[in-house]
């Protein structure tokens, strides 16, 4: 795709963030877009979007954003989709796509979907790309190589605009899945949701440790926690809408982690070295398949160590 043939004339991306940013970098580096116009709420954002050449226009109401677009790429917190879908839903362009990059796709097709008008194509998506970090200058154009990029069509969307997306993302460098909603959602419940909501627990365990102890857990933190307070650093408001809008899922799969760390806390207490071990070696064989689909991190050119 050159720059004298873009896939979209019109590209508008409401909430630069990580995302956003990354795909508005990534849009240019391939010549996807003629213009690309950015919406964020906040004037500091919206300077910084322009500062950093992100998009040729920065604006507050959604509305004006979406004015002649020919894909609209949704990108903020999935709290806040049926408020954007009120605000877009007249300014539309008739034959415009409308996707997103939300982590809970059922939450998405029930706010957003009703929103969209006769005419207008909705294709619902979900980069499996990202990091702690947000904002607009968070962004890097190479986060979605090699990642996934799940999308899940309603039944009955245009063919010809699931296919535009998905030639969207793989020219960004991802891999390109189908899916049904709620299954995206009880797949994402376990590889990503919990998770977080481990990280976020076991840090703020830490935190309310005694206070002569907590001086010594940032000290002489090990790898394991670093690993756990680089995902609690993550964007509180994202992942506040995302356990809010896919709690049954999660709930599911932390009862199943509950039930599992009953076992382990039992097989601890009596000394069961056996299980402990057999339980330790087949945990091993995740992190092989892991690596084997090269899915191991995503690497930031700025932090070589970012994986």
């Amino acid at each position: 795709m050159s720059a004298e043939t873009p896939m979209f004339q019109k590209v508008a991306i409401i909430g630069v963030g990580l995302i956003g940013s990354s795909l508005a970098l990534a849009m240019r580096r391939h010549g996807l877009a003629k213009t690309i116009v950015g919406c964020n709420r906040s004037a500091a954002s919206r300077e910084k979007v322009l500062a950093l050449g992100l998009a040729d226009a920065a604006v507050e109401d959604p509305a004006a954003a979406v004015a002649d677009a020919d894909l609209v790429m949704v990108c903020t917190p999935v709290g806040t989709y049926e408020d954007i879908g009120r605000a877009i839903e007249t300014a539309l362009a008739p034959g415009a796509i409308v996707t997103d990059a939300g982590s809970v796709k059922q939450a998405v097709v029930r706010d957003l979907g009703p929103f969209i008008p006769e005419g207008v194509h909705f294709v619902p998506g979900h980069p499996i790309a990202g990091s702690e970090k947000s904002g607009p200058e968070a962004g890097f154009a190479e986060l979605f190589e090699n990642r996934w990029c799940i999308l899940t069509p309603p039944p009955g969307t245009d063919a010809g605009a699931v296919e535009k997306v998905r030639a969207l993302w793989r020219a960004c460098g991802a891999m390109v899945a189908d899916m049904d909603a709620r299954h995206h959602d009880r797949v994402l419940a376990i590889t990503s949701h919990l998770p977080h909501l481990i990280a976020y627990t076991i840090v703020s365990t830490a935190s309310n440790t005694e206070e002569d102890l907590q001086g010594e857990v940032a000290k002489y933190s090990a790898g394991g926690f670093r690993d756990f307070t680089r995902i609690a650093a993550s964007d509180p408001i994202m992942w506040r809408d995302i356990f809010l809008n896919n709690r049954e899922a999660v709930l599911e799969m932390l009862q199943r982690f509950s039930e599992d760390l009953t076992a382990l806390q039992r097989a601890i207490r009596w000394g069961e070295g056996e299980v402990l071990e057999d339980m330790f070696r087949r945990t091993r064989v995740a992190r092989r398949e892991v690596l084997a689909e090269h899915q191991a991190g995503t690497f930031d050119p700025r932090e070589p160590d970012s994986s």
